[in-house]
């Protein structure tokens, strides 16, 4: 989140007192905002952070954690800093985070559980106060477990242990808005990529699609489905895969961006246009594909507001144990790489 300039000279200190006066509220209210130790209303909350923000306050974590014991630190176990995903989800954690006087300590499991447990060690030795982990391949009981000894945010999972919040995107409705989304245009020789078959979002998002044409009376053509991993360039082998093997769709669904892209690549190489040949549709919504050429039909799951609300159910862990805060659903966004069919054959 880029800052703004403050508005003191960075020589003079900005003190609680100076926030609460500019924001108009108590030392107390702010000082609540800051540690997330009772509830504050949304509107003083917005004004303490405001406040915050333009006086370039910034909280004496180390007083704190003298007076009560905590570090100030949450650990965040992400998968592949490269992945544009987990960088949004990034974003939206250290957007609540920060303000709120917390700093991440950052590991990366890269989706191999000896991996991730090695990570979870060296963040307990650091001392955090909490760890968000990022879906990735930890079995339930060892989160179950770890939860016993510190508050664990998981996402991309459906999972309920005291200590442990869990948020999981609707992938089955999402996957099954976009398919739904091209059979409204007259596409039923849809094919389908889909990612790391070891994911649960990934065979969530098959599910759908599977369930959208079965809604639609269109027998699901085993022929039309690939699996990918994930990344562009899977989404490009999967496409390459059903093209040589003769397969005839109209339209694509791909189960993330990323694989879209690299789908979208080697139908550009084929000769094949988007959309006037075939229809595109991706999942998650990242930055390029509103930029994509055409711009991409995708579903949005919101990813900044779920790292925002993943940080928010960890102050509220830390506060209280528990938490109430719930994902953001998943919205179909129609852009241009889809087009009703117009009666054209499927494309081989």
């Amino acid at each position: 989140m880029k800052r703004k300039k403050p508005l003191l000279s960075t020589s003079q200190e900005v003190t609680l007192g100076m926030v609460a006066a500019a924001s108009g509220v108590s030392s107390s209210t702010v000082s609540r905002v800051l540690s997330g130790s009772a509830q504050v209303s949304p509107e003083k909350t917005s004004r303490v952070r405001r406040a915050i923000e333009e006086l370039g306050f910034v909280p004496n974590t180390i007083a704190r954690a003298l007076a009560d014991g905590r570090t100030f630190n949450i650990g965040l176990l992400a998968q592949y800093f490269e992945s544009p995903y987990y960088a949004l989800l990034l974003r939206g954690i250290e957007e609540v985070l920060t303000p709120a006087g917390y700093a991440l300590v950052v590991s990366s499991g890269h989706w191999d559980p000896e991996e991730e447990r090695r990570c979870i060690a060296s963040l307990r030795s650091r001392r955090v106060d909490g760890i968000i982990v990022l879906t990735g391949g930890l079995t339930d009981g060892f989160l179950v477990d770890l939860a016993r000894e510190l508050p664990i945010v998981v996402t991309g999972r459906t999972l309920q242990a005291p200590g442990l919040h869990a948020l999981k995107t609707d992938d089955v409705e999402g996957a099954r808005a976009a398919t739904r989304h091209l059979i409204e245009r007259g596409h039923q020789r849809i094919a389908f990529i889909g990612g790391d078959a070891t994911h649960a979002d990934s065979k969530e998002r098959e599910t759908g699609y599977r369930l959208a044409l079965a809604e639609a009376g269109i027998a699901v053509d085993e022929s039309l489905i690939a699996g990918g991993d994930y990344l562009e360039t899977g989404g490009a082998r999967a496409m390459e895969r059903m093209l040589e093997a003769g397969a005839r769709f109209t339209a694509v669904f791909a189960a993330n961006d990323q694989m879209a892209a690299g789908a979208a690549r080697v139908l550009h190489s084929r000769g094949f246009r988007v959309p006037e040949d075939i229809s595109l549709v991706g999942y998650d919504d990242l930055l390029h594909t509103a930029h994509a050429s055409p711009p991409r039909t995708t579903v949005d799951v919101h990813i900044v507001e779920l790292g925002r609300r993943a940080a928010a159910a960890m102050l509220d862990l830390l506060r209280t144990g528990g938490s109430a805060v719930q994902p953001p659903p998943p919205q179909l966004i129609v852009r241009e790489s889809t087009r009703p069919l117009a009666n054209r054959p499927a494309m081989n």
